[in-house]
């Protein structure tokens, strides 16, 4: 029992499917976690800022890229150290040299991510495939910035950082697309150096005399399952509510049927035609703003990372106009009060 901490850890961060065992085992991991017995684990908890009861958001996004950071531009064993050590002082030295490292990781994915934005939007999408590629990224954040770039132009997307004359790559996928099988067949055709992955993720490497031909190769392939209507982006709502149904016992409610992640995903939300009372900046480029309905009722409610993007700029410039907005609803806790709190994912017009 006095591991399960790092069994929730391990199995959040790898995306195995929260069903059957493996939620059990993740819903008392994450209560073994909140005892904080792991020493590397509450070092970096506090190094994180991370003063609340764990949750999945919490292993998968706070604690484990900062012990993935080691190995993507550090000291890959340095993560494993830190959740063996039983020495306090090395543990905490250790988890801010990984919070440091994370930091550098972090902005190296912004910039590599920036100049893949501009490589693509000058001309770097073939049909339903994004592609980018430059010698000056740093290869561990590339699966990263095409995780990104799959996100942001909804379809399956490669990054390639090239050193040597070999470009390493990696991909990320949506769902309806098995890149995975379309880098095998391009290895087994003699395109790539070596390469494989699953449906939704890749990786490769490609010679520079190969990457024009890899690259069509790729398009064509994700051209035939694509189809001719082209990548449709679907968002799976679960239940429509008003501002005024969104209370904090409906977000303590559905808290309650937690852990989530692949397998068991947090139910979403649509408020229909809701109004925007208030909308700000936050921090780097969250938009933050409050919600009211037909039925009154006011929520706040945060879209993450999405100044500059479509649903972040429908937000701040909606001037009264009704949208769609889907999203999470959970719990806000703030100095001793619960409020419910709407997490943005997509907007839409009222037509």
């Amino acid at each position: 029992m006095q591991w399960l901490d790092l069994v929730a850890l391990g199995t959040v961060c790898d995306v195995v499917p929260l069903v059957g065992l493996n939620r059990a085992l993740v819903a008392q991991g994450l209560k073994v976690m909140a005892r904080r017995d792991n020493i590397g684990i509450r070092a970096l908890s506090d190094v994180a800022s991370v003063d609340e009861a764990p949750t999945t958001y919490h292993a998968g996004f706070i604690l484990g890229p900062r012990v993935n950071a080691g190995g993507r531009v550090g000291e890959a064993g340095l993560g494993a150290r830190l959740l063996t050590t039983a020495n306090e002082d090395e543990a905490r030295e250790m988890a801010l040299r990984l919070d440091a490292w994370n930091k550098e990781r972090r902005e190296l994915e912004t910039i590599c991510l920036e100049e893949a934005v501009d490589q693509v939007e000058r001309g770097g999408m073939d049909d339903g495939l994004v592609y980018a590629s430059a010698e000056n990224w740093h290869a561990g954040v590339i699966g990263i910035v095409a995780s990104r770039l799959k996100e942001r132009y909804n379809r399956p997307a490669c990054v390639v950082a090239w050193e040597g004359g070999v470009g390493k790559g990696s991909g990320r996928s949506i769902t309806g697309v098995d890149l995975g099988s379309a880098v095998i067949a391009a290895r087994q055709s003699d395109l790539l150096v070596n390469g494989g992955g699953h449906p939704m993720a890749a990786g490769f490497s490609v010679s520079e005399d190969n990457e024009f031909a890899f690259r069509k190769f790729l398009a064509d392939h994700i051209e035939l399952q694509v189809g001719p209507g082209g990548v449709v982006r679907r968002l799976m709502i679960d239940a429509a509510v008003q501002p005024a149904g969104a209370t904090a016992e409906l977000a303590l409610d559905l808290a309650r049927i937690a852990p989530f992640g692949a397998g068991n995903l947090e139910p979403r939300f649509v408020l229909p035609a809701a109004r925007v009372a208030k909308a700000d900046v936050v921090g780097e480029n969250h938009v933050r703003c409050f919600l009211t309905g037909e039925t009154g009722g006011r929520l706040k409610a945060i879209s993450f990372r999405s100044l500059g993007e479509p649903h972040g700029d429908a937000i701040l410039n909606s001037n009264g106009m009704p949208l769609h907005i889907a999203g999470h609803i959970r719990v806000d806790r703030w100095q001793g009060r619960e409020e419910a709190q709407l997490i943005i994912e997509d907007v839409a017009a009222v037509q």
